[in-house]
């Protein structure tokens, strides 16, 4: 016999005392009828047995039970064996919080639970085509892992909670991509991850999702396949541009640091050369003016001394000399000097 369930929770959301639906009545009545022996017992089991399911219940180490009566929530029940009030007073509701869920954005996992949370069709291949800082456009999948921390604000202060995570995400994820490069978009993707975790956390917090984000994950990004042969030419010229300047560094780097030791060491060897000039013209006028004391003292034999001393630097250089005695008369004897061994 098939009971007809939410006419009973009807009616005993209608009655004080709750009711006896009425298929049970004429349940009831048959038994009577039939004068089952020991057919008041069986009744009374069969209630007991009907209001012992529907009071306690069990709630799994995995999850919490929310408890509602007449639709308003009254406690949040912790795993084990729990009490509530008979069905149709109070209505109990298990949520899974230590279960990582996960949404995947721009491709299709080939596992089955994931694939039945991906995006269908042209929406989950659009949403990763992103608009980038150089307004450029970037093929950019990624990750959601999340769980459920707050169970009342996740059943109650959202109607479709997945469906705002999934717009929070796509739009967390598009205000990260817009503020950078493609280039950054495609080299910094663990950056950009933790980046739209956190503003992803503040919009679902704001909103009273209920929900923890656990991590982002980036996959592989990329450019749109048609225009992934320009996009190759333009990294390769970049690259090469950077080639470029890193090579004109390098030589400047080399050049410079020559250039600048070869100045210093020129105007270090001109003020060598300028000090010793000055030394060596302050010990000339220094002599000078010793030797000119000397003559004031005695004039004659500084005369004499000074010019027997450019004799003895003059005779040296002058080869073979020949001394004629101002007395002599007769200067043939001297014509044979040359072709004699003796002294001259």
């Amino acid at each position: 016999m098939n009971w007809d369930w939410e006419k009973l929770k009807e009616q005993q959301q209608g009655k004080k005392g709750g009711g006896i639906p009425p298929q049970v009545d004429k349940f009831f009545k048959k038994l009577k009828e039939l004068k089952i022996p020991g057919g008041p017992l069986i009744i009374l089991i069969f209630i007991l047995l009907f209001f012992g399911t529907s009071i306690f219940y069990t709630v799994g180490v995995d999850e919490v039970g929310v408890v509602q009566r007449f639709g308003k929530y009254v406690r949040t029940s912790q795993p084990g064996l729990n009490f509530k009030l008979p069905s149709g007073i109070e209505k109990i509701t298990k949520v899974k919080v230590r279960r990582v869920y996960k949404e995947e954005f721009g491709f299709r996992s080939t596992r089955g639970e994931a694939a039945r949370r991906t995006l269908s069709g042209s929406e989950n291949t659009n949403v990763a085509l992103m608009l980038t800082g150089d307004l450029n456009v970037a093929v950019v999948p990624w990750i959601v892992q999340y769980r459920i921390k707050d169970p009342y604000n996740f059943l109650f202060k959202v109607h479709d909670v997945r469906r705002l995570l999934i717009d929070m995400s796509e739009a967390a994820m598009r205000l990260v991509v817009g503020d950078r490069s493609i280039n950054e978009v495609i080299s910094k993707r663990e950056e950009i991850a933790v980046e739209a975790k956190n503003v992803l956390q503040v919009e679902l917090d704001n909103a009273e999702s209920g929900i923890n984000v656990i991590t982002i994950e980036m996959k592989k990004t990329n450019v749109p396949g048609p225009v992934q042969p320009s996009f190759n030419e333009v990294n390769q010229a970049t690259q090469e541009k950077e080639r470029m300047i890193y090579q004109a560094k390098e030589d400047y780097n080399k050049a410079i640091p020559a250039a600048k030791g070869e100045a210093e060491r020129t105007i270090k060897a001109a003020e060598g050369f300028a000090l010793d000039r000055v030394n060596r013209a302050k010990g000339d006028a220094s002599r000078f003016k010793s030797i000119y004391a000397e003559y004031i003292k005695a004039q004659d034999v500084t005369k004499r001394r000074l010019y027997l001393e450019m004799l003895k630097e003059l005779f040296p250089k002058l080869g073979e000399k020949y001394i004629v005695d101002a007395d002599q008369k007769n200067l043939l004897p001297l014509l044979n000097l040359g072709k004699q061994g003796g002294v001259k």
